[in-house]
Protein backbone atom coordinates (compact mmCIF):
# COMPACT_ATOMS: atom_id res chain seq x y z
CA UNK A 1 0.00 0.00 0.00
CA UNK A 2 1.21 3.69 -0.75
CA UNK A 3 2.42 5.41 1.62
CA UNK A 4 0.15 8.72 1.96
CA UNK A 5 0.43 9.82 5.84
CA UNK A 6 3.62 9.51 8.53
CA UNK A 7 4.07 10.49 11.59
CA UNK A 8 7.37 12.62 11.77
CA UNK A 9 10.28 11.04 14.15
CA UNK A 10 9.98 12.75 17.34
CA UNK A 11 12.67 12.64 19.88
CA UNK A 12 11.04 11.52 23.43
CA UNK A 13 8.02 11.23 21.54
CA UNK A 14 7.35 8.97 19.13
CA UNK A 15 8.89 5.82 21.11
CA UNK A 16 7.88 2.17 21.00
CA UNK A 17 4.66 3.08 23.56
CA UNK A 18 3.39 6.37 21.59
CA UNK A 19 3.52 4.04 18.36
CA UNK A 20 1.54 1.00 19.90
CA UNK A 21 -0.81 4.00 20.86
CA UNK A 22 -0.67 5.19 17.44
CA UNK A 23 -1.95 1.48 16.16
CA UNK A 24 -4.84 1.20 18.77
CA UNK A 25 -6.53 4.40 16.55
CA UNK A 26 -5.07 3.78 12.97
CA UNK A 27 -3.28 0.74 11.28
CA UNK A 28 -2.19 2.45 7.81
CA UNK A 29 -0.05 6.05 8.92
CA UNK A 30 3.79 5.00 8.21
CA UNK A 31 5.45 5.26 11.67
CA UNK A 32 9.09 6.27 12.27
CA UNK A 33 11.47 5.69 15.48
CA UNK A 34 12.96 8.68 17.64
CA UNK A 35 16.00 9.70 15.96
CA UNK A 36 18.19 7.29 17.04
CA UNK A 37 22.46 8.00 16.72
CA UNK A 38 24.70 5.53 14.63
CA UNK A 39 26.82 5.31 17.92
CA UNK A 40 23.95 4.95 20.14
CA UNK A 41 22.70 1.38 17.89
CA UNK A 42 26.39 0.62 17.84
CA UNK A 43 27.11 1.22 21.79
CA UNK A 44 23.63 0.67 23.05
CA UNK A 45 21.29 -2.53 24.19
CA UNK A 46 19.66 -2.98 21.17
CA UNK A 47 16.05 -4.35 21.98
CA UNK A 48 15.23 -1.51 23.97
CA UNK A 49 16.53 1.35 21.09
CA UNK A 50 15.38 -0.78 18.16
CA UNK A 51 12.22 -3.44 19.34
CA UNK A 52 8.73 -3.05 17.99
CA UNK A 53 5.98 -5.23 18.01
CA UNK A 54 4.84 -6.47 14.20
CA UNK A 55 1.60 -4.35 14.90
CA UNK A 56 3.82 -0.81 14.34
CA UNK A 57 4.34 -2.05 10.35
CA UNK A 58 4.87 0.18 8.06
CA UNK A 59 8.04 1.50 10.27
CA UNK A 60 11.31 3.60 9.45
CA UNK A 61 14.58 3.69 11.72
CA UNK A 62 15.82 6.68 11.53
CA UNK A 63 19.20 7.42 11.73
CA UNK A 64 21.41 10.33 12.87
CA UNK A 65 25.33 9.50 11.22
CA UNK A 66 28.32 11.51 10.93
CA UNK A 67 30.55 9.40 8.81
CA UNK A 68 29.70 6.20 6.58
CA UNK A 69 31.74 3.82 9.06
CA UNK A 70 29.55 4.26 11.47
CA UNK A 71 26.20 4.49 9.62
CA UNK A 72 27.41 1.51 7.77
CA UNK A 73 27.91 -0.59 11.27
CA UNK A 74 24.61 1.10 13.16
CA UNK A 75 22.69 -0.21 10.13
CA UNK A 76 24.15 -3.54 9.98
CA UNK A 77 22.97 -4.44 13.51
CA UNK A 78 19.52 -3.12 12.77
CA UNK A 79 19.26 -5.75 9.83
CA UNK A 80 17.97 -8.18 13.19
CA UNK A 81 15.17 -5.99 13.19
CA UNK A 82 12.35 -5.80 10.55
CA UNK A 83 11.88 -2.09 9.42
CA UNK A 84 10.48 -1.14 6.58
CA UNK A 85 12.88 1.41 5.68
CA UNK A 86 15.87 3.19 6.92
CA UNK A 87 15.50 6.65 7.02
CA UNK A 88 18.66 9.45 7.40
CA UNK A 89 18.38 12.33 9.37
CA UNK A 90 20.00 15.53 7.50
CA UNK A 91 17.60 18.03 9.45
CA UNK A 92 18.00 18.03 12.89
CA UNK A 93 18.46 21.86 13.75
CA UNK A 94 19.67 21.03 17.43
CA UNK A 95 23.00 22.22 18.64
CA UNK A 96 23.80 19.01 20.30
CA UNK A 97 23.54 17.22 16.49
CA UNK A 98 25.07 20.08 14.28
CA UNK A 99 27.73 19.76 17.04
CA UNK A 100 28.56 16.38 15.71
CA UNK A 101 28.11 17.04 13.03
CA UNK A 102 25.07 15.08 12.17
CA UNK A 103 21.28 16.04 11.56
CA UNK A 104 20.33 19.69 9.41
CA UNK A 105 24.40 20.39 9.39
CA UNK A 106 24.80 17.95 6.96
CA UNK A 107 23.06 19.62 4.41
CA UNK A 108 26.40 21.48 3.93
CA UNK A 109 28.09 18.74 2.75
CA UNK A 110 25.59 17.15 0.02
CA UNK A 111 29.06 14.47 -1.30
CA UNK A 112 29.56 13.38 2.74
CA UNK A 113 25.66 12.48 2.94
CA UNK A 114 26.01 10.55 -0.47
CA UNK A 115 28.75 8.68 0.79
CA UNK A 116 26.78 7.41 4.14
CA UNK A 117 23.84 6.69 2.01
CA UNK A 118 26.35 4.34 -0.28
CA UNK A 119 27.58 2.75 3.44
CA UNK A 120 23.76 2.36 4.47
CA UNK A 121 23.25 0.06 1.12
CA UNK A 122 25.80 -1.96 1.56
CA UNK A 123 24.64 -2.28 4.96
CA UNK A 124 21.44 -3.32 4.15
CA UNK A 125 18.56 -3.94 0.91
CA UNK A 126 15.97 -1.85 2.20
CA UNK A 127 14.60 0.90 0.75
CA UNK A 128 16.42 4.15 1.81
CA UNK A 129 15.17 7.97 2.38
CA UNK A 130 16.55 11.27 3.54
CA UNK A 131 14.64 13.76 5.82
CA UNK A 132 16.17 17.26 5.64
CA UNK A 133 15.34 21.32 5.39
CA UNK A 134 14.90 23.27 2.25
CA UNK A 135 18.34 25.12 3.19
CA UNK A 136 20.36 25.70 6.55
CA UNK A 137 21.61 28.81 8.11
CA UNK A 138 24.95 27.80 9.60
CA UNK A 139 26.89 30.95 10.61
CA UNK A 140 29.04 30.27 13.47
CA UNK A 141 28.58 26.68 12.96
CA UNK A 142 30.00 25.68 9.63
CA UNK A 143 33.58 26.20 8.95
CA UNK A 144 35.42 29.27 8.35
CA UNK A 145 36.29 27.86 5.31
CA UNK A 146 33.02 28.39 3.76
CA UNK A 147 32.68 30.84 1.59
CA UNK A 148 29.02 30.84 2.12
CA UNK A 149 27.39 29.68 5.26
CA UNK A 150 23.64 30.05 4.51
CA UNK A 151 22.67 27.83 2.03
CA UNK A 152 19.21 28.55 1.86
CA UNK A 153 18.52 28.53 -1.72
CA UNK A 154 16.45 26.27 -3.55
CA UNK A 155 19.50 25.80 -6.29
CA UNK A 156 21.07 24.77 -2.86
CA UNK A 157 18.33 21.88 -1.97
CA UNK A 158 17.98 20.92 -5.69
CA UNK A 159 21.95 20.55 -5.94
CA UNK A 160 21.77 18.41 -2.31
CA UNK A 161 19.10 16.13 -3.86
CA UNK A 162 20.83 15.60 -7.00
CA UNK A 163 24.05 14.34 -5.40
CA UNK A 164 22.34 11.91 -2.95
CA UNK A 165 19.80 10.80 -5.25
CA UNK A 166 23.15 9.61 -7.38
CA UNK A 167 24.19 8.04 -4.26
CA UNK A 168 20.33 5.21 -4.26
CA UNK A 169 17.64 7.79 -2.43
CA UNK A 170 14.63 7.82 -4.31
CA UNK A 171 12.42 9.36 -1.34
CA UNK A 172 12.76 13.02 0.10
CA UNK A 173 11.02 14.45 2.90
CA UNK A 174 11.53 17.86 3.15
CA UNK A 175 10.50 20.47 5.79
CA UNK A 176 9.33 23.40 4.51
CA UNK A 177 11.59 25.50 6.85
CA UNK A 178 15.71 25.73 6.97
CA UNK A 179 17.35 25.08 9.74
CA UNK A 180 19.08 27.80 11.76
CA UNK A 181 22.34 26.05 13.44
CA UNK A 182 22.64 28.65 15.92
CA UNK A 183 21.10 30.86 18.83
CA UNK A 184 17.59 29.03 17.93
CA UNK A 185 16.36 26.04 19.54
CA UNK A 186 14.27 22.82 18.07
CA UNK A 187 11.00 24.49 19.06
CA UNK A 188 11.58 27.88 17.62
CA UNK A 189 13.47 26.17 14.50
CA UNK A 190 10.12 24.52 14.03
CA UNK A 191 8.06 27.72 14.15
CA UNK A 192 10.26 30.75 13.54
CA UNK A 193 11.94 30.36 9.83
CA UNK A 194 8.95 30.68 7.55
CA UNK A 195 7.40 27.85 5.58
CA UNK A 196 8.26 27.83 2.10
CA UNK A 197 5.84 25.09 0.63
CA UNK A 198 6.17 25.57 -3.13
CA UNK A 199 9.47 25.14 -3.46
CA UNK A 200 8.41 21.77 -2.15
CA UNK A 201 5.88 21.70 -4.61
CA UNK A 202 8.75 22.92 -7.05
CA UNK A 203 11.21 19.75 -6.32
CA UNK A 204 8.82 17.68 -6.97
CA UNK A 205 7.86 19.27 -10.64
CA UNK A 206 11.25 19.27 -11.70
CA UNK A 207 12.08 15.75 -10.34
CA UNK A 208 8.86 13.79 -10.79
CA UNK A 209 10.97 10.59 -10.21
CA UNK A 210 11.09 10.89 -6.85
CA UNK A 211 8.74 10.05 -4.21
CA UNK A 212 8.52 13.78 -2.41
CA UNK A 213 7.01 13.98 1.25
CA UNK A 214 5.97 17.40 2.50
CA UNK A 215 6.72 18.28 6.15
CA UNK A 216 6.33 21.20 8.21
CA UNK A 217 3.25 23.49 9.95
CA UNK A 218 0.83 20.73 8.16
CA UNK A 219 -2.32 20.47 11.15
CA UNK A 220 -5.54 20.09 9.14
CA UNK A 221 -7.26 17.28 7.01
CA UNK A 222 -7.87 20.32 4.17
CA UNK A 223 -3.76 20.92 4.46
CA UNK A 224 -3.33 17.88 3.53
CA UNK A 225 -5.67 17.69 0.83
CA UNK A 226 -3.93 20.55 -0.48
CA UNK A 227 -0.47 19.35 -0.37
CA UNK A 228 -1.67 16.00 -1.64
CA UNK A 229 -2.32 18.09 -5.12
CA UNK A 230 1.91 18.41 -5.74
CA UNK A 231 3.36 15.87 -3.82
CA UNK A 232 2.81 11.98 -2.81
CA UNK A 233 2.97 12.02 0.87
CA UNK A 234 2.44 14.33 3.72
CA UNK A 235 3.87 14.21 7.39
CA UNK A 236 2.44 15.48 10.18
CA UNK A 237 3.94 15.47 13.89
CA UNK A 238 3.21 17.79 16.48
CA UNK A 239 -0.44 17.88 15.70
CA UNK A 240 -0.79 13.94 15.72
CA UNK A 241 1.04 14.27 18.86
CA UNK A 242 -1.19 16.79 20.54
CA UNK A 243 -4.54 15.53 19.26
CA UNK A 244 -4.58 11.87 18.00
CA UNK A 245 -8.03 11.30 17.00
CA UNK A 246 -6.94 13.05 14.32
CA UNK A 247 -5.74 9.49 12.92
CA UNK A 248 -9.31 7.99 12.98
CA UNK A 249 -9.69 11.33 9.95
CA UNK A 250 -7.04 9.85 7.63
CA UNK A 251 -9.20 6.33 6.29
CA UNK A 252 -10.29 8.31 3.09
CA UNK A 253 -6.44 7.79 2.27
CA UNK A 254 -6.60 4.49 2.78
CA UNK A 255 -10.09 3.43 1.22
CA UNK A 256 -11.28 2.97 4.72
CA UNK A 257 -13.23 4.26 7.08
CA UNK A 258 -12.30 4.46 11.09
CA UNK A 259 -14.60 3.89 13.35
CA UNK A 260 -12.92 4.32 16.68
CA UNK A 261 -14.25 6.78 20.10
CA UNK A 262 -13.17 7.38 22.44
CA UNK A 263 -14.46 4.39 24.60
CA UNK A 264 -13.03 1.86 22.38
CA UNK A 265 -9.16 3.64 22.54
CA UNK A 266 -9.57 3.87 26.55
CA UNK A 267 -10.40 0.14 26.82
CA UNK A 268 -7.27 -0.89 24.73
CA UNK A 269 -5.10 1.65 26.53
CA UNK A 270 -6.48 -0.50 29.69
CA UNK A 271 -5.40 -3.68 28.25
CA UNK A 272 -2.19 -2.16 27.21
CA UNK A 273 -1.14 -0.73 30.50
CA UNK A 274 -2.22 -4.37 32.07
CA UNK A 275 0.75 -5.75 29.97
CA UNK A 276 2.93 -3.26 30.66
CA UNK A 277 1.98 -4.04 34.86
CA UNK A 278 2.99 -7.56 34.44
CA UNK A 279 6.19 -6.89 32.93
CA UNK A 280 7.10 -4.93 35.94
CA UNK A 281 6.82 -1.07 33.75
CA UNK A 282 4.98 1.57 35.01
CA UNK A 283 2.12 2.17 32.82
CA UNK A 284 3.08 6.24 33.19
CA UNK A 285 5.76 5.83 30.70
CA UNK A 286 3.44 5.01 28.23
CA UNK A 287 0.21 6.86 29.24
CA UNK A 288 2.19 10.05 29.30
CA UNK A 289 1.84 9.94 25.73
CA UNK A 290 -2.43 9.94 25.69
CA UNK A 291 -2.97 12.95 27.24
CA UNK A 292 -3.69 14.49 23.87
CA UNK A 293 -6.65 12.00 23.68
CA UNK A 294 -9.46 14.42 24.52
CA UNK A 295 -7.94 17.35 22.30
CA UNK A 296 -10.43 20.15 22.34
CA UNK A 297 -13.61 18.38 23.71
CA UNK A 298 -15.02 18.46 27.07
CA UNK A 299 -12.76 16.36 29.86
CA UNK A 300 -9.67 16.87 28.41
CA UNK A 301 -8.06 19.12 31.88
CA UNK A 302 -9.34 15.74 33.52
CA UNK A 303 -8.09 13.30 31.49
CA UNK A 304 -4.46 14.90 31.50
CA UNK A 305 -4.82 15.48 35.04
CA UNK A 306 -5.21 11.82 36.34
CA UNK A 307 -2.94 9.88 33.88
CA UNK A 308 0.38 12.13 33.83
CA UNK A 309 0.18 11.04 37.68
CA UNK A 310 3.05 9.15 38.39
CA UNK A 311 1.38 6.48 40.01
CA UNK A 312 -1.35 6.20 37.22
CA UNK A 313 -2.19 2.60 35.99
CA UNK A 314 -4.55 0.34 34.88
CA UNK A 315 -7.15 0.77 37.88
CA UNK A 316 -6.79 4.54 36.68
CA UNK A 317 -8.26 4.11 33.81
CA UNK A 318 -10.69 1.95 34.64
CA UNK A 319 -11.98 4.32 37.11
CA UNK A 320 -11.89 6.90 34.44
CA UNK A 321 -14.04 4.57 32.11
CA UNK A 322 -16.98 4.56 34.87
CA UNK A 323 -16.55 8.27 35.39
CA UNK A 324 -17.02 8.39 31.87
CA UNK A 325 -19.44 5.97 31.30
CA UNK A 326 -21.73 7.15 33.95
CA UNK A 327 -21.20 10.82 32.58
Amino acid sequence: MKNVISVAPMVDKTDRHFRNFVRMINKDVQLYTEMITAQAIINGDLEYLLGFEDIQHPIVLQIAATNPEEAFEAVKRAEDYNYDEINLNVGCPSDRVSGNMMGAYLMAFPELVGDIVTAIKKATKKPISIKHRIGIDGEKVLPDSFERTIIDKYEDMLNFVNVTEKAGVNKFIVHSRIAILAGLDPKQNREIPPLRHEEVYRLKKEKPNLHIEINGGIKTIEQIDEHLKHVDSVMLGREIYDNPMILTKFGKYYGNDINISRKEIIEKIIEYSKKLEEKGIRPHLFLMHTQGLFHGVRGSKFWKREINHPKANSETLIKLMENIEND
